[in-house]
């Protein structure tokens, strides 16, 4: 390994943290001030209702969510509508990470598991988000797709 690879190599992961930590941040934040929506379905239901105040989604998948084919299906869709209505996209991995983020219990009453799956961050007009953590999530996502790079994808860390 060279010099620049090494130091390249810190730099890449030094900038994860940081993107990561911005994104706990900011879906914290959100959820403060009832601007998220969780799960696939009901994100897709306010996608099609109000697109406009969409500013992230956020989908997350676990090594054993890969061959769901049903999952994979929506994720596509859910990322072919967010690029045709210039939403932000990232790709988590680390679906008990968010479930702790976000303080929300992982399974609901009827003890089916809780569907972390998608997540989205709505800003509206009237009452936008404050929070410094979206413009460094939005910034990462731009500088993703100048390196052609359009769904970038984090790994959340347990802590």
């Amino acid at each position: 390994m060279t010099l620049e690879e090494v130091v390249g190599c810190n730099i890449t992961d030094k900038k994860m943290d940081t993107v990561s930590q911005a994104l706990e941040e900011l879906l914290v934040a959100a959820q403060r001030q009832d601007c998220l929506t969780v799960g696939v379905y009901e994100s897709a239901k306010l996608m099609n209702v109000d697109p406009d105040c969409v500013v992230l989604c956020v989908l997350a998948t676990d090594e054993e969510d890969q061959d769901d084919i049903a999952l994979q299906i929506h994720f596509t869709l859910l990322q072919a509508f967010c690029c045709d209505n210039d939403i932000n996209i990232l790709r988590v991995s680390g679906l008990r990470r968010l479930a702790q983020v976000l303080d929300e219990p992982a399974t609901v009453d009827n003890n089916e598991p809780r569907d972390f799956h998608c997540i989205i961050v709505t800003n509206s007009q009237c009452q936008p988000l404050k929070c410094e953590a979206l413009k460094d999530v939005g910034n990462y996502c731009e500088e993703s797709r100048c390196k052609n790079q359009w769904i970038p994808c984090l790994s959340l860390q347990e802590r």
